[in-house]
Order: structure tokens, then C-alpha cells, then sequence
């Protein structure tokens, strides 16, 4: 892929050069940031209309604060300390899977687990952030904390292809299925759904994807982006398709708009959170729609 990401930056930035696209294009950095907005906004939107609907905003942020610890695990095990990827997917991987296994064994609500699993994952990450603090600095957590979408390299891209090649293969055929089993887990079951076997798969999906987007969006801030598209979205929504398409369009663009903005006008932002700063421009905007306007009072979704 290295071949295709080099061709796609020369050409656009030949086309920069002669006038054909924004100036800003000439840098590759924002070839990259743009290349992963067009990715990561379709995907995170996508998901972000099942995270609403199964009411699981809490656990993409558990997920994305066990990445802490993934890191931290990963350096101690001689990862690299930029990419430290088998441990976060690993850890992320088992934390949600242990997280959803103990939820169907226990009366406790599923907001109070999330936060006990949460609170041991934190723990954990705290007290090795003093071994890894003598191995690196310390420092560079606040990239897996905030996101620095401007920092992404081949490698990164590659994790988040490889994730949304994953996700179209095993969540596109089962969208349906999961989408009826969150929306009424008794009716599936009487369809034939295996209602438990589709949550372990949503829980992966949703984890391996917030595991990909957390250098880029950062661990703090990927829960939003998946929960304020969606919130957007539903304030306009009379339907599911649109609420699908509505939630992915508004999630692009704010990807696209939290990168340009901030370097079009050096207003000194992270490019994380400058995303979910549009992203909820657009709430704002979408629920003053909704309520100034007659035809959208009506949204249901």
C-alpha cells in the first residue's frame, strides 16, 4: 500500500501546484489527515447510528481509555512505543469481550459495570505508566489521549483499512440482524437471530474500530465522534435510512472540517478535538432545525 499512498501524494500535490486543488494540499500531512477523514467519517458514523440505538455511548469511551493501557503494556513488551498496535487490539479485544460476558451473568445495570471494568482498566494503565515512563516519555500518551490525525503514517492508514475492509465484510451482512436484535432482542430470537452471538460480534466491531481511530481521533474524544453524528442526525431523521445517512454525512464532514478549518485559519487547535468541535456545530445547528423549523418537529428517530 506504500506504492499507492506515495503515487496519491505526488499526484495531489502536483495538482496543488498548479492551481487544480487548495494550496493546502501540497502538504503531505493533510494528503494523509483527508485520506483518513474519508474513511474514518463513513465508518464511525455508520457505527455511531447502532452505538445510539443499543445505548452504548459508554462503553466506545471504556474502550478507548483501555487503549491507555494497551499502550502502556505494549511498550513494556518492546512494541513500538508510536504504534504499539498487537497490544492495544489484544487488550481493547479481551476488555470488551469480558466486559459483554460478564453483563449476561450479572443483574448489575450495564452503565455501573462499564464503569467497574473502566475504573480496573485505568488502574492498571496508571501504575504502569511508571515502568513505561522509564523506557519513554511519558508525554506521548497525550497523542493516544487527544488524537493527532496530522501525525498518521502508512502504517496507520494501513490499521484503518485493514479495520474498515473488516468491518464492511462482517458487519454489512449482519447490519439488519444486529440493528432488530438491538431494537427488539425478543422478536429477533423468534426470527432465528442468535441474539448473543451478534452482540459479541458488534462488541468486537465497535472495539477494533475505536482502537483504530484513537491515534487519529484520539481515546478522550473517539466516543464523541461516534454519539454527536448520530445525536445530529436524529434531530432530522424521520426514518432509519436517513438517520444512517444523515449520521455519516454529518461525521465526514466534520472530520473534513475539523482538520481544514483550524489550518486555514492557524487557529491553534488539536486536530481531534477541533473534529468533534464541528461535529457538534452541526448538533447545535441540527436541534435549532428542529425546533424553529415545522417540518422536522416531526423527526422520530
Amino acid at each position: 500500500m506504500s506504492v499507492f499512498y506515495t503515487w496519491l501524494r505526488e499526484l495531489i500535490t502536483q495538482l496543488a501546484i498548479s492551481g487544480t486543488v487548495p494550496r493546502i494540499l501540497f502538504y503531505e500531512f493533510v494528503i494523509n489527515a483527508l485520506f483518513c477523514a474519508i474513511i474514518i467519517g463513513p465508518l464511525l458514523g455508520c457505527v455511531g447510528t447502532m452505538i445510539v440505538a443499543k445505548r452504548m455511548a459508554f462503553f466506545s469511551q471504556a474502550v478507548g481509555n483501555a487503549a491507555l493501557t494497551g499502550v502502556a503494556i505494549g511498550v513494556l513488551i518492546g512494541e513500538s512505543y508510536t504504534a504499539p498496535y498487537l497490544s492495544m487490539f489484544t487488550f481493547c479485544i479481551v476488555f470488551g469481550i469480558l466486559l459483554n460476558y460478564t453483563k449476561s451473568r450479572t443483574r448489575m445495570s450495564t452503565d455501573a459495570l462499564i464503569g467497574v471494568f473502566l475504573s480496573i482498566s485505568l488502574a492498571i494503565g496508571a501504575s504502569l505508566v511508571l515502568f513505561v515512563s522509564a523506557r519513554v516519555n511519558t508525554h506521548i500518551l497525550e497523542s493516544v489521549m487527544f488524537g493527532s490525525i496530522l501525525t498518521v503514517n502508512d502504517l496507520d492508514m494501513n490499521v484503518l483499512l485493514a479495520v474498515a475492509a473488516i468491518t464492511l465484510l462482517v458487519g454489512l451482512p449482519l447490519y439488519n440482524r444486529m440493528l432488530l436484535a438491538s431494537l427488539n432482542a425478543s422478536l429477533a430470537q423468534v426470527r432465528g437471530i442468535q441474539v448473543q452471538l451478534i452482540e459479541y460480534v458488534f462488541i468486537v466491531l465497535v472495539t477494533i474500530i475505536t482502537v483504530a481511530c484513537v491515534k487519529i481521533i484520539g481515546a478522550v474524544l473517539v466516543e464523541a465522534l461516534l454519539l454527536i453524528p448520530a445525536a445530529a442526525a436524529r434531530n432530522l431523521s424521520r426514518g432509519l435510512g436517513s438517520f444512517v445517512y444523515n449520521t455519516m454525512i454529518i461525521s465526514t464532514l466534520s472530520c473534513f472540517g475539523g482538520i481544514l478549518i483550524p489550518m486555514q485559519y492557524d487557529i491553534p487547535v488539536p486536530s481531534g478535538g477541533a473534529i468533534v468541535l464541528v461535529a457538534a456545530a452541526f448538533f447545535i445547528i441540527t436541534t435549532i432545525i428542529r425546533n424553529v423549523i415545522p417540518g422536522f418537529k416531526e423527526a422520530k428517530m
